[in-house]
């Protein structure tokens, strides 16, 4: 309870960068990664780690040799959850998502996303779809939680199939997109 607390309060803090007042619940966290792939050797990344409640969740459903690249700005949320989460699969990257680019060449399997996308411009929101998708492996999942509908064309406009999961239990009420690159 205390930790849960600790986390609003730096969430809050932090709102213009977590686009958030809390972590996401349960609900959330388990649709989110509805998609990573269980395969062996695969590569998944996540934008906007915050203090890694779906990073661990993501780990506990990812293979024992895969990798996970986390990308957070914050550098204190960076820290917090260096210290928390002790798992070699995980490469914590304090960049932005805009970067993914210049820090991974390798194809990627799966990418889980809870950043603020509306918080940023039309082209850069553009930009970071566009370039998820071209490092996405065919037939793998973009999926991202916002709390709107609003940005679901900016993803059907470049990914193959799109479709929302609302989960009500979340507060506020949360959107899962899922977003598949089918080629």
């Amino acid at each position: 309870m205390y930790q849960k607390f600790k986390t609003s309060i730096a969430y809050t803090k932090n709102l213009f960068v977590t686009g958030a007042i809390s972590q996401s619940c349960r609900s959330v966290e388990i649709e989110i990664c509805r998609y990573i792939p269980k395969e062996d050797h695969k590569i998944i990344v996540e934008f906007g780690m915050g203090h890694g409640n779906i990073t661990r969740e993501i780990l506990n459903n990812m293979a024992p040799n895969s990798k996970l690249y986390a990308f957070e700005v914050n550098k204190s949320f960076c820290d917090h959850v260096c210290e928390s989460i002790t798992d070699e699969r995980l490469v914590i990257i304090n960049d932005g998502a805009e970067n993914i680019k210049k820090h991974i060449q390798e194809e990627v399997h799966s990418v889980i996303a809870s950043m603020p996308l509306s918080f940023f411009s039309k082209e850069k929101q553009v930009g970071i779809i566009q370039d998820v998708y071209d490092v996405l492996a065919n037939d793998a999942y973009y999926t991202h939680s916002l709390y709107s509908k609003i940005p679901f064309k900016k993803f059907q406009k470049i990914f193959d199939s799109c479709y929302i999961e609302k989960i009500k239990d979340n507060i506020p009420t949360a959107y899962v997109y899922h977003c598949k690159k089918v080629q």
